[in-house]
């Protein structure tokens, strides 16, 4: 009887032993398989640190006109992207973005062969239009309507206000020098000593 009630009173014991080596040699799950293997490699933020704001490209985009309304859509750090609408449909998505952050998207126009406005544009795709400005800030026009032609987005690139994203990497301000000084006339405290004047003597 009292072997039966000590082996009563270890049986939870021996239970939570078991379960805690059963958790510790469990196989980890995915996601921890996947949290490990990002760790590895050291994986860089999604956005860098020195991207612009994406508030700051509001002030870029086009203005509702006619027929055609410009609606915000997203916004966030190093992107801002605004809707085009027709009436009620969305016809093309309208954005800006850093590509600080995603250097291919920049690469995509080392070899662009036509420009708009004098910046580099190439076509992405049968949907897409973009231009890179100061090989930095990436303005694009995306279809959402076959009836919204490659002409039509390029029209519309050219309604952003581009010289104002190009001052956003503006060149640094040359200083301006102030006007010279004038030189001033040595003047000598009354009643100070005169220093002696020199004449040249002629050589004997």
């Amino acid at each position: 009887m009292a072997f039966a009630r000590w082996l009563k009173k270890l049986a939870p014991i021996v239970l939570v032993l078991v379960l805690l080596v059963s958790a510790c040699t469990a196989a980890p799950n995915k996601y921890d398989q996947v949290q490990s293997e990002t760790t590895g490699r050291n994986a860089p933020a999604a956005v860098a640190k020195e991207a612009e704001q994406g508030s700051t490209f509001n002030q870029f985009f086009p203005d509702s006109q006619g027929e055609y309304e410009v609606i915000p859509a997203q916004e966030k750090k190093g992107f801002a992207e605004y809707k085009l609408n027709q009436g009620s449909t969305t016809i093309a998505m309208l954005s800006i973005n850093d590509t600080t952050s995603v250097p291919a998207a920049a690469a995509k126009y080392a070899d662009a062969t036509e420009t708009v406005a004098g910046y580099p544009m190439v076509n992405q795709g049968a949907m897409a239009t973009g231009l890179l400005i100061n090989d930095r800030y990436q303005v694009k026009v995306l279809s959402r309507s076959p009836s919204f032609t490659q002409a039509d987005r390029v029209e519309w690139l050219q309604k952003f206000d581009l010289s104002g994203i190009a001052q956003l990497q503006g060149a640094a301000t040359p200083v301006v020098p102030g006007p010279a000084a004038k030189a001033q006339p040595l003047t000598v405290p009354p009643g100070a000593p005169q220093a002696p004047v020199l004449v040249p003597q002629p050589a004997s």
